[in-house]
């Protein structure tokens, strides 16, 4: 979504896409097929796709940074072959036999199917530039990013396993927040993974947060706002409830830039503010400078 863009507005967009897409469908269209182009949804231009992937998936005209999964996250900033992902076997169940317009049963398995995970996180060991680290990656693909048992168990894992190696930890977010399938089972996960940030505080490792477009709810309420460096991607939106929530209860009009990196960079929210290319090594000069 881009900024400045409502929430509506997002919807009506997202509904105007879908509703072409049914029409190129009952043409016989062939929707299987690649397309060779894909049109930036801040500035309306035409990228050639394999431009745009060079590109580390940002727009070469506006500089907008696409939303990206966790996998093509993982690829970017570690080291090639580095990454070894751990609590694989840690999978979700339907504990609540949760049915709204279908069951949180089906909604898992069309997630799977849509992302090619089991999960809205994906956990392990990797390097940055030689620097080994335990590291979180959050996907928003796979159900909003939303946290439930298991994704708060990987995290509180991989913090575990931090502290067992004595590995500085970087957890990547990107979230709408808790998961109302799993209700009051997803709202523990945020105090489970508060007390292994703070076990990682009292041993003296060192914890960053990368917050990703979007970052909101029960994320930034635990374990995405509680590093020793806060670190967001350019553009991405942060926050705990959305926008139109707060202006409806404060009655007020926001700022176009409200809940945006570089807003929270000014009020002294996150302490940096990052474009996608420098990332990797943002988080290799503070790993240096922390002698980790």
């Amino acid at each position: 979504m881009c900024i400045g863009m409502t929430i509506q507005e997002w919807f009506d967009k997202r509904k105007e896409a879908q509703i072409e897409r049914r029409a190129k469908e009952m043409k016989g269209i062939d929707l299987e097929t690649p397309e060779l182009w894909t049109k930036c949804v801040h500035c309306d231009s035409q990228i050639l796709k394999s431009e745009l992937e060079e590109n580390l998936m940002v727009c070469p005209h506006c500089d907008y940074h696409f939303r990206i999964n966790a996998k093509t996250r993982i690829k970017q900033l570690f080291d090639e072959g580095s990454f070894e992902e751990m609590f694989k076997n840690v999978l979700p169940v339907d504990a609540l036999n949760f049915v709204d317009t279908e069951s949180y049963a089906v909604r898992l398995q069309k997630a799977h199917e849509k992302t090619g995970l089991d999960e809205a996180v994906i956990t392990g060991i990797a390097k940055i530039e030689g620097h080994k680290i335990a590291a979180a990656v959050m996907d928003f693909d796979f159900m909003g990013g939303s946290m439930g048992s298991v994704v708060g168990e990987k995290v509180t894992r991989i913090m575990e396993k931090a502290l067992e190696l004595k590995l500085p930890m970087l957890a990547i977010t990107s979230s709408g927040g808790a998961r109302m399938q799993e209700s009051a089972l997803s709202l523990m996960q945020m105090a489970k993974t508060a007390c292994a940030a703070g076990k990682l505080d009292e041993a003296g490792l060192l914890y960053i947060n990368l917050l990703t477009e979007p970052t909101f709810g029960g994320i930034t309420a635990s374990f995405g706002t509680l590093g020793d460096v806060i670190i967001a991607e350019q553009g991405a939106r942060i926050g705990f409830a959305g926008r139109r929530v707060i202006e409806q209860t404060i009655r007020q009009k926001l700022p176009s830039d409200f809940q945006t990196a570089e807003y929270l960079l000014k009020f002294g929210q996150v302490d940096i503010v990052s474009k996608r290319k420098n990332l990797r090594k943002t988080l290799a000069n503070i790993l240096d400078m922390h002698g980790v």
